[in-house]
C-alpha cells in the first residue's frame, strides 16, 4: 500500500478499536480518533526532524532507543535546533516507550499521563484559546471515556498497537492536497447535522477551492497576508485559502463557537504546516464577543481576505438583544424572534455584515449563503442585499448545485465582496446544473468535477457571459431588478422559430382544438357529478 492507503487504513483501524470498546458513534469518539491520530503524527514528525539534525539518530537502528540514551545536555542541544513548529517530546512521551510499558496494569494512566505531559510542555505554541484567553491544550485524557474502568488499560494498549507499526515519514513530503483528503476522511463521520444547533457543516473541498482561487486570482506577489474566518468550523475554507496564497506567506485567524470544531481546526492547522497560526484559533461566540480586534482593542481587526460558511438559521434569541445593541456593527439590522419557530432566525445575515466589517480597505471576502437570500424582498435579508449592491461591495455570486453540501439540502450560493469597490460589473453564475450525482449513505448528493471548477473560475475571472450560465451586469442594471443576484433573472428568453407548411400548421391547430374539446367535455361531466352529489347531500 502507498502512504495514502496506509493512512486511511490507520484511521479505519482506530475507529474499529473505538467500536470494539463500545464507543462507535459515541459523542466522544471524535476526540479519541483525532487526538490519537495527531499524537502519532507529531511523534513521527519529531523523530523525522531529529534525524535531520543528528547523524547519530539518523544512523541508529532505532532512533527512539538512541534518543532515550542521550544525556540531557545533548537532547537540549537538539531542542534548540528544532523548528518552532515541531513539538518537544521527551523519551517518556514516545510511542515506542509506551509500547515497552504495555504489561503494566495501570497502562491507561501511563498513556493518558504521556499525552497530558506533551500538551503541558508545548502549551505555549501548540494550544488554541477561548475568548477569555483560557488556553485549550493539545491533548486531554482519553481512556476515561471508557465507562468500564477495567477496560481502560486494554483500550490504551489496543490504540498503541495500531500506532506502533505505522509511520508518517513518507507523508511529510506530501502537501495540501494529500492532507486535505486525509483530514476529510478523518472527520467525515463527526461533522453531521446531529452535532448540535451549530451543525458544523463541512464545506466541500470543491467549493473551498473555488472560493480561494477566485479571491486570490493569479496574484503570486503576496506576502504577510492575513486571512480570517469568523465561523471557521474545522478550517476547510481557511486551509484552501492559505494554500492558494502560500502557507509561508499568510497568517490564519479564526473563531468559532464550537468546542468540537476548535479541536478539529487545531489538527487541520498542524497537518497543513500552519502551527504559527494556532494562537489565533479562538473558541467563542463571534457575534457576541469577537476576539480579533485592532490595536486600539475596541474596533474589529480587519483582514486581507475573509471567508465564511456560517450557520444559516438558528435560535439566537438569548443573545439577540446584546447583538441588536451594536447597531453600528450590524448596520443591516438583526432578525426578529419569530412567534412560531425561533429556530428560523436568519443568523447568516449577521455573519454577512461581520465579514464586510472585517475587510481591509482593499480586502476581499466570500461567504456561503442560502440561495433564497440573493432575491430577498423583505426583512433584514433585503436590507443587507440592497446595501451590498448599492454600495458596490458585492462583485460576484455563484449559485451552486442542489445537495452539494454533505449535511444540508438547502440550495446555496457564494457571494464575493471587494471592499475597494472598484468593480464596474457583478459576475453572476448559475452553476446549479453542474456536478455529478453520487450516493452518500442513503442520500443522493452532487459534487463538482475538476473541469467544472475550472469552467466556473475561468468564467468568473474573465467576466464571461455564457448563454444560460453566466452574466456580467452593471450595478444600475441590478438595481432595476430589485438588486437580485440570481443569474437566471438576467438570461435572455429565447423563442425557437420553426418553418412549417400551412398543412402542418392546420394539423397542429386541429389537434389542439380536439384536445380542448375533450378537456371541456370532461370538465362538464365532472361539474354534473359534483352538482348531483350536492343535491343528494341536501336531501339527506
Amino acid at each position: 500500500m502507498n502512504i495514502k492507503e496506509q493512512t486511511l487504513s490507520l484511521i479505519d483501524s482506530l475507529k474499529a478499536t473505538c467500536q470494539s470498546y463500545g464507543m462507535g458513534n459515541d459523542g466522544n469518539e471524535y476526540k479519541i480518533i483525532t487526538q490519537v491520530f495527531l499524537y502519532k503524527f507529531l511523534n513521527d514528525k519529531f523523530g523525522y526532524a531529529l534525524k535531520h539534525i543528528s547523524d547519530k539518530l539518523a544512523k541508529a537502528e532505532k532512533w527512539e532507543t538512541a534518543y532515550s540514551e542521550m544525556p540531557e545536555e545533548e537532547r537540549q542541544y537538539l531542542f534548540d535546533k528544532l523548528s518552532a513548529d515541531i513539538p518537544i517530546l521527551y523519551p517518556e512521551h514516545l510511542i515506542a516507550t509506551l509500547w515497552n510499558q504495555q504489561a503494566k496494569g495501570d497502562f491507561d494512566l501511563i498513556f493518558d499521563s504521556a499525552m497530558i505531559d506533551i500538551a503541558d510542555k508545548n502549551i505555549d505554541i501548540f494550544s488554541t484559546q477561548t475568548t477569555q484567553n483560557t488556553k485549550i491544550p493539545l491533548f486531554e485524557k482519553l481512556t476515561t471515556f471508557v465507562t468500564d474502568e477495567a477496560q481502560r488499560a486494554p483500550f490504551a494498549r489496543a490504540l498503541v498497537d495500531k500506532l506502533v507499526n505505522f509511520s508518517f515519514e513518507a507523508a511529510f513530503a506530501e502537501h495540501y492536497d494529500f492532507f486535505a483528503t486525509i483530514f476529510e476522511y478523518l472527520i467525515k463521520d463527526y461533522n453531521t447535522a446531529g452535532g448540535g444547533k451549530y451543525a458544523e457543516y463541512y464545506t466541500p473541498h470543491a467549493i473551498a477551492t473555488i472560493m480561494a482561487r477566485l479571491l486570490v486570482g493569479d496574484n503570486a506577489n503576496l506576502h504577510n497576508i492575513e486571512c480570517y474566518d469568523p465561523s471557521a468550523g474545522t478550517g476547510t475554507l481557511l486551509m484552501a485559502l492559505g494554500h492558494q496564497i502560500g502557507e509561508d506567506k499568510c497568517t490564519i485567524f479564526a473563531q468559532d463557537i464550537s468546542q468540537r470544531s476548535n479541536k478539529m481546526l487545531k489538527l487541520n492547522l498542524i497537518l497543513n504546516g500552519l502551527v504559527s497560526s494556532l494562537d489565533h484559533a479562538i473558541q467563542g461566540d463571534t457575534l457576541i464577543a469577537p476576539y480579533h480586534k485592532s490595536d486600539d482593542g475596541q474596533s474589529l481587526r480587519q483582514f486581507d481576505f475573509v471567508v465564511s460558511n456560517p450557520p444559516f438559521k438558528m435560535d439566537f434569541s438569548d443573545t439577540r438583544e446584546k447583538i441588536a445593541s451594536q447597531s453600528a456593527r450590524f448596520w443591516g439590522g438583526v432578525p426578529s424572534i419569530p412567534p412560531k419557530d425561533v429556530t428560523k432566525m436568519a443568523i447568516y445575515t449577521l455573519f454577512i455584515q461581520h465579514v464586510i466589517n472585517s475587510l481591509k480597505k482593499n480586502g476581499k471576502g466570500a461567504i456561503v449563503v442560502p440561495t433564497g437570500f440573493i432575491t430577498a424582498k423583505s426583512g433584514v435579508e433585503s436590507k443587507v442585499l440592497q446595501r451590498i449592491v448599492k454600495d458596490h461591495i458585492v462583485y460576484g455570486c455563484i449559485s451552486m448545485p442542489s445537495n452539494v453540501f454533505a449535511n444540508t439540502g438547502t440550495n446555496v450560493s457564494v457571494l464575493f465582496f471587494d471592499n475597494s469597490r472598484t468593480s464596474d460589473k457583478v459576475v453572476m453564475i448559475d452553476a446549479s446544473k453542474l456536478g455529478e450525482e453520487y450516493q452518500d449513505g442513503n442520500n443522493k448528493k452532487r459534487r463538482l468535477r475538476d473541469f467544472e471548477i475550472d469552467q466556473i473560475v475561468d468564467t468568473f475571472l474573465n467576466k464571461k457571459e455564457v448563454d444560460d450560465f453566466s452574466v456580467a451586469k452593471t450595478y444600475d442594471e441590478i438595481i432595476v431588478k430589485n438588486c437580485s443576484l440570481a443569474a437566471g433573472q438576467y438570461f435572455d428568453i429565447k423563442i425557437e422559430y420553426v418553418d412549417i407548411t400551412p398543412e402542418e400548421f392546420q394539423a397542429k391547430l386541429d389537434a389542439f382544438e380536439q384536445e380542448y374539446r375533450a378537456l371541456t367535455a370532461e370538465g362538464a361531466e365532472l361539474d354534473k357529478q359534483i352538482l348531483e352529489n350536492l343535491r343528494r347531500l341536501k336531501v339527506e
